[in-house]
This record gives structure tokens, C-alpha cells and sequence, in this order.
């Protein structure tokens, strides 16, 4: 069998979102430029009080970006040279380089071989004195396993890195509302993505809310009075409407995710690939990434791209082993699931306009793959 190349199936296809709802999106932009009141305004506070709401967490700070959401997290709960803080090393480095832009130092524990997500009881094994906060990582789209982490964290605060996750359910709560703070990024590519960067941290202690808010924004609460040394981590109000337009249409989007993560699981049954981990009763993800596992990936990846099909490794390279962190001094082998995955993981388009047609393409790749290779 030899499958006939179409049109590029892309791996994000944000044209087809935005063809979707242009006319929402350039009213919106228009009553801004119209209004030119490009920061704190309207737009953003509507938007913070909607997303807040939607994430069940009395506060929403939006942000310039996940990367800063997730440092003044961590500055908002005192975080600072001589902590540690505790994440997982198969993510982007920007969870790490959160931590270190504190003063703090990265510290890691390994991960479930089938969620990926942080292991609570190697997290119980890397705690130390010096353990400030855990930042679990809801990778893929998929929480982590909050219930456990809480057990084993006795205390210690905790910080969801949710940047994947815009929606996700565990055990009925939103993400947004599973630990201490939560940080999310509005990258483009995102479930909820603006047109270009975005972020936020959401929170129900009024305490914290206000010290992220004032960080934010200079360590300012009114205009030339600074209280603390923050920055300037405002998000646009651009970006606000259009995150606030998009956001109508989330859940929604969410839902077109999931029946289309089901359809390739089905298309895909027999192949020789390790499916996405079911997410049973307690777990509502979202697929922000549909990632697979084979023995093989590199090859696979080498012939889908020849038969049209764009594909992603999140991420191939585990923040241990990266050369901005040798100084921590970890070796390979020091977290051998997250080594294992970053030579396995292969991340295949998925998106809520993705086709039957296409999808029935990817899984023929796939199943061609595994016929030229037996």
C-alpha cells in the first residue's frame, strides 16, 4: 500500500481557526484601535474576570507570558536565592528558567511512563529542606496527578504549570484552580492562544493575587507609587480582546479536540505505537499535543514528513540534560523515564479543524510505515 500525498497536512493550522472567526476577531481589534487605551484597560479586565470564572480561582493577572507568569508566581510566594523548587524534566526549559530567574535552583523528579506527568512518589523521594514549591506540569493538555502530589507535597505550596492545559478537568475542577497559583501561556499555538504572546496566573488567595498583580506591573498598586521591585509584565489589550473572543469558543474547541484525539486512537489501533494514556474517570484533557510513542520515531517522523504529514517532538531533550543547566551537575541516566521518552515521543497534528479525511491520512502513514518496515 502506498498513500497518495495531498495538500501538507500542517501541525497547527491557525488559519482554518481564524477563517472560523474573523469577523469576531477584527470588530474587537477595531473598538481597541478605536478606543486607544492599549494597556489596563477594558478588554483586559473583562478578560481576567471571565477567565478567573472559567478556571473556578477568584483572580485572573493576565501577563505578557507564561514564562513570566510562572516566575512571578514564584516571586509572589517568596521564592529566592538559597530555594529549591521541584519540577519534572520533560518540559520546556521555560519552567526551569522560571525558577532560576528567581535565584532559586531547578530541582527534578521523574515522571509516569504513560501520563508523563510528575511521579508523586519519586516527587517524595527529591524533597528536601530547601523545597520552596512544586511546579507539576500538565503536560500535553493532561493534569497531573494533583490528589497524590498534594499527599506527598505536606504543605509545600504548589504551582500548576498549566500552559497546556486551557480547560483541562481533574477530578472535576478545572485546571486553574488545582493548586496554589496556576500560570498559563497564551503562545499562539495554544488551546487558548493569542496572535503573538500572552500569559496569566490564576488564584483563589486574595494575599498572593495581590502581590502577583503588583509584580506585574512595576510592584505598583497606584500609578508612581512602588512597593516592592517588580517589572513591567503587562499583557496588551490587543491581545485581551482576542483572548477574549477566543475564549467563547474554548470549550467548544476543546470538544472537537477530544472527538478528534478518539477518531485516531481508532484509526490507529494495531499500529506499532504506544497510544496517548486513556484519561479515565478523574481526567479531562484537553490534547493540546497528540503525542505517541515509538521505538522508531526518527524514521517515522522522516517518512510521515515525506507523505505530507507535519509532526513535533515535545520535547527531545530532557532541562537536565541541557547544556544551560551542566551546572546543576546531573548525568544521563539521572531520570531515565523522561531520558526514555524524549528518544520515543512523536507529537502528530491535532487541532479542532482537523479533518476526517486527514485524520484517516496520518493513521494510512502510520500503517504504511509499519508496512514497509516488517
Amino acid at each position: 500500500m502506498v498513500t497518495t500525498v495531498g495538500a501538507e497536512i500542517p501541525f497547527v493550522d491557525l488559519k482554518a481557526q481564524y477563517a472560523a472567526i474573523r469577523e469576531e476577531i477584527l470588530a474587537e481589534v477595531a473598538e481597541v484601535l478605536e478606543g486607544m487605551q492599549l494597556f489596563l484597560g477594558p478588554r483586559q479586565r473583562a478578560f481576567e474576570a471571565t477567565y478567573a470564572a472559567y478556571c473556578e480561582a477568584s483572580d485572573c493577572i493576565s501577563m505578557s507570558n507564561g514564562t513570566d507568569a510562572l516566575e512571578l508566581a514564584l516571586r509572589a510566594l517568596g521564592v529566592g536565592p538559597g530555594d529549591e523548587v521541584l519540577t519534572q524534566p520533560n518540559s520546556f526549559i521555560a519552567t526551569a528558567e522560571a525558577i532560576s530567574a528567581t535565584g532559586a535552583t531547578p530541582t527534578f523528579a521523574d515522571v509516569d511512563a504513560r501520563s508523563a506527568t510528575l511521579d508523586p512518589a519519586e516527587v517524595a523521594k527529591r524533597l528536601t529542606p530547601q523545597t520552596k514549591a512544586i511546579i507539576p506540569v500538565h503536560l500535553y493538555g493532561r493534569p497531573a496527578e494533583m490528589a497524590a502530589l498534594r499527599a506527598v507535597a505536606q504543605g509545600i505550596p504548589i504551582i500548576e504549570d498549566a500552559c497546556q492545559a486551557h480547560g483541562a478537568r481533574y477530578q472535576g475542577r478545572r485546571a486553574g484552580s488545582l493548586g496554589d497559583l496556576a500560570c498559563f501561556s497564551f503562545y499562539f499555538s495554544k488551546n487558548l492562544g493569542a496572535y503573538g504572546e500572552g500569559g496569566a496566573v490564576t488564584t483563589s488567595d486574595p494575599a498572593l493575587a495581590e502581590r502577583v498583580r503588583m509584580l506585574r506591573d512595576h510592584g505598583s498598586k497606584a500609578r508612581y507609587e512602588h512597593d516592592v521591585v517588580g517589572r513591567n509584565a503587562r499583557m496588551d489589550e490587543l491581545q485581551a480582546a482576542i483572548l477574549g473572543v477566543k475564549l467563547r469558543h474554548l470549550d467548544e474547541w476543546n470538544v472537537r479536540r477530544r472527538a478528534n484525539a478518539a477518531t485516531l486512537s481508532a484509526a490507529l489501533a494495531g499500529a506499532s505505537l504506544v497510544l496517548p494514556m486513556p484519561g479515565g474517570a478523574e481526567i479531562e484533557e484537553v490534547f493540546h499535543l497528540y503525542v505517541v510513542q515509538h521505538p522508531e520515531r526518527d524514521r517515522l517522523r522522516a517518512f510521515l514528513g515525506e507523505r505530507g504529514v507535519q509532526t513535533g517532538i515535545h520535547y527531545p531533550r530532557p532541562i537536565h540534560l541541557q547544556k544551560a543547566y551542566a551546572d546543576l551537575g546531573y548525568e544521563a541516566g539521572a531520570f531515565p523515564i523522561s531520558e526514555r521518552l524524549s528518544a520515543t515521543i512523536l507529537s502528530l497534528p491535532m487541532y479542532a479543524e482537523l479533518t476526517e479525511d486527514q485524520i484517516e491520512r496520518i493513521a494510512a502513514s502510520v500503517r504504511e510505515f509499519d508496512h514497509v518496515g516488517a
